[in-house]
């Protein structure tokens, strides 16, 4: 099995071209407010309107969206269906892993985190809601594994920072 080279902007691309509703959350948004660490994932929270959840399957279909770690000779059909029946999918697609969740760990999903959540311009017109960093320290706390409470003190740090830099 060949795995795809992580292109975040790839799929990001796909998910705003296709008016998905969405915000980043996850490791891509810890680095758009300078956290060092290194991500192999993007991870975003959708909203569960049907519309949406039609128009992410179609992304994830264009994307050739499979379930990570899932014996491929099993039958698994991505669709607006699967996706209205779960709340969490780890995927690896030909722009590499994405995971979209409806109700990421300590939030109530997608209108909770557009509240705080704030527009970054990736370039060439991309406008995309990322978490806030409050919101990704919430998520990281909420989650409970390891390397999330490791990656929560390099936000703690990292926000202090940006405190004593009056960036707030």
């Amino acid at each position: 099995m060949t795995v795809a080279v992580f292109d975040p902007l790839r799929a990001i691309r796909a998910l705003v071209d296709h008016n998905v509703q969405f915000v980043v959350i996850g490791g891509f948004a810890a680095r758009i407010w300078g956290s060092p660490t290194v991500t192999n994932d993007l991870d975003i929270c959708y909203s569960t309107l049907r519309a949406n959840i039609d128009v992410l399957a179609t992304v994830l279909q264009l994307l050739n969206a499979r379930p990570r770690d899932f014996d491929r000779s099993l039958p698994f059909i991505l669709d607006a269906r699967t996706i209205a029946l779960g709340n969490s999918f780890t995927l690896e697609t030909d722009a590499g892993n994405l995971d979209c969740l409806a109700t990421p760990a300590g939030t109530e999903g997608l209108l909770d985190l557009e509240r705080a959540a704030r527009e970054f311009d990736l370039g060439e017109g991309l406008r995309v809601k990322f978490a806030s960093l409050e919101d990704v320290m919430r998520m990281k706390l909420a989650s409970g594994r390891r390397k999330d409470l490791i990656e929560l003190e390099v936000l703690k740090a990292l926000r202090a920072e940006r405190e004593a830099n009056g960036e707030g």
